[in-house]
């Protein structure tokens, strides 16, 4: 049986914002559902009918979805989930790196690991915690990490 984990994420007011941002660091398709556009519409207030509902954005290889849909016990932010991205080069790695991190903190910029990968860890401008990744490539092709 083959599972595909994607990673949804919630914001209070700025999906849009945040999703057009990941949407220029990383590329792909974005869509977007407003409160609006959707059956929630006729419930909801007008003030919430801009919100986004369902948001994804995908390239094929990476789905990464979002909502400004808070439930009723707030939204909580902590360092307990993280976005982990595995790119397929260093240059690749230190663009990505460079985007998401502008206006975030570059926690731990990209460096070579005695595991023989590529990694840096930031926080974006949204709060959203990011591991970065790229296996050491050799002449004799790509040595994962372990």
């Amino acid at each position: 049986m083959m599972v595909a984990i994607a990673t949804y994420l919630t914001f209070n007011g700025n999906c849009r914002e945040a999703m057009t941002f990941y949407q220029k660091c990383l590329g792909g398709q974005l869509r977007f559902q407003t409160v609006g556009e959707s059956p929630l519409s006729e419930k909801m207030p007008e003030s919430m009918k801009a919100c986004i509902v369902h948001a994804s954005l995908s390239n094929g290889v990476m789905k990464l979805m979002g909502s400004d849909m808070v439930p009723e016990s707030g939204l909580l932010k902590g360092n307990s989930v993280s976005l982990s991205l595995t790119c397929s080069s260093t240059a690749e790695l230190t663009r990505v790196y460079r985007k998401l991190s502008s206006g975030g903190l570059a926690s731990h910029p990209p460096e070579q690991t005695r595991w023989g990968a590529l990694f840096g860890e930031l926080t974006d401008k949204f709060g959203n915690r990011w591991l970065l990744s790229c296996a050491r490539h050799t002449s004799t092709g790509v040595i994962s990490p372990s």
